[in-house]
């Protein structure tokens, strides 16, 4: 198929993969002149109707999500050539699969496989977070692509392969999931059921995998687990957080990627007889400390802050000019700050089930509109400060010194001190319950 041109616009440079019906290309967008990837599903003797239905869903999957370790979605095509074909084009990734570094005998340590999980945990939590959640289904490290950064260490990481999507409906709602291979599946999942927690189980045992080079269908087990610590040179904590990612039973299992984020980076493993659980929080306190934080700290950020910009200007007198401009507007600011803080996570976000969303969303929404109030309020206030000349170039610099950065400064402090409150909030949320129900 070498130069084979399709939908006169993709030229095939190479076939990257085959398998019954479906092949994956390599070729060159005439358009833009990058690489692509292309599968392609054929109207072979094998072919079904459900391979059609999967295919598609899988691109309309696909070209709803946008997120750094997903190869980007481009284009979907109905080819008419010898035979039907069906084409979903993607960004082409230049990096191998875990599997192949496998394959090359590499084991990989504690410190990277902690970096290649908390991107993983990263991209889980966008894709669970999704209306309805986008379970994968099929992790293990051929569905894994790894680009080394430029020190030979672990670089961006990449989650490919989002076929044989389907819908299923189960008791918590209604979910997209994906196929899965043995050895990287929870039990639950054999039954037709997933889950977020299903999704970190293959998670771990993809990470088992990276640290023995072993598959997990061929490590020992001890009570339906598996037993790996024997075979690995990894601190107790990791080996911990470990067996607690591939629990057999999904309600001793790590219940969001949000959570097990947490627990990798903080260290928190709980005892045998504790569960991780998520409390709300008094919705009184919860106010409370959302307009006290942002009246401490960003009120007196924001004041501290115009002192010392304006003493640029006017050593001495401009500080205390600065610092009376700056506190007018911080403190009403803060106030307002505080109270939008504690009203968006009232409403959208109690209890807190993902806190990357909640974060971005109390830092962009506070820092936008902390920028806009601010760039009114300065250009009220500029009057104050002595300006004669008549040139555009002064202007603009008046604009730019005496508007535009000191609102920027409000706007960047304001966000900072939201995400400050979103990480109280989710320290806050998480408590340690004792599980009695053996004793009981």
């Amino acid at each position: 198929m070498n130069e084979e041109i399709l939908g006169n616009r993709y030229v095939v440079r190479q076939k990257l993969a085959k398998k019954a019906g479906r092949r994956t290309l390599l070729a060159q967008d005439k358009n833009t002149g990058n690489l692509v990837v292309i599968k392609l599903l054929s109207f072979s003797s094998d072919f079904t109707w459900e391979d059609l239905k999967l295919f598609e869903r899988e691109a309309e999957t696909l070209k709803s999500l946008s997120h750094p370790a997903i190869p980007g979605y481009i284009d979907y095509l109905e080819l008419d050539t010898k035979q039907k074909n069906y084409a979903l084009v993607q960004t082409y990734v230049d990096g191998k699969s875990l599997e192949k570094y496998i394959q090359s005998g590499q084991v990989f340590t504690e410190k990277e496989l902690k970096v290649i999980a908390k991107k993983l945990l990263d991209l889980l939590t966008y894709l669970h977070a999704q209306h309805p959640p986008v379970i994968h289904r099929d992790i293990k490290p051929s569905n894994i692509i790894l680009q080394k950064n430029p020190a030979g260490g672990i670089g961006q990481v990449y989650l490919v392969d989002f076929g044989s999507v389907q819908t299923l409906a189960s008791k918590a709602g209604k979910t997209i999931t994906v196929v899965g291979t043995y050895g990287y599946m929870p039990p639950e999942q054999f039954g037709g059921y997933a889950s977020p927690a299903s999704d970190l189980y293959s998670l771990g045992a993809t990470l088992i995998t990276l640290g023995t080079g072993i598959h997990p269908a061929d490590l020992p087990q001890k009570e339906m687990k598996i037993d790996f610590e024997k075979l690995v040179n990894f601190s107790p904590d990791f080996i911990t957080w470990l067996q607690w990612l591939t629990e057999p039973s999904q309600e001793q299992r790590l219940n969001s990627a949000a959570e097990a984020l947490f627990a990798l980076e903080n260290k928190y493993i709980p005892t045998p007889h504790q569960t991780s659980t998520s409390k709300r929080v008094n919705t009184w306190w919860l106010f409370l400390v959302a307009i006290s934080r942002t009246i401490i700290f960003g009120g007196g950020m924001v004041t501290i802050c115009a002192g010392l910009y304006a003493s640029v200007f006017l050593p001495f007198i401009g500080t205390i000019m600065g610092s009376f401009i700056g506190g007018m507007i911080a403190f009403p600011l803060a106030v307002f700050n505080g109270l939008l803080n504690a009203l968006i996570t009232r409403f959208f976000f109690y209890p807190l089930r993902n806190t990357n969303l909640h974060q971005r969303i109390l830092s962009l929404t506070t820092t936008t509109i902390s920028i806009a109030v601010a760039v009114i309020y300065f250009s009220s206030t500029s009057s104050i400060f002595p300006f004669t000349e008549s040139s555009i170039s002064n202007h603009l610099r008046h604009l730019i010194f005496i508007v535009v950065t000191p609102s920027i400064i409000t706007g960047l402090s304001m966000g900072a001190i939201s995400q400050s409150f979103a990480r109280w909030y989710e320290k806050e949320c998480r408590v340690i319950a004792g599980n009695n129900r053996n004793q009981s």
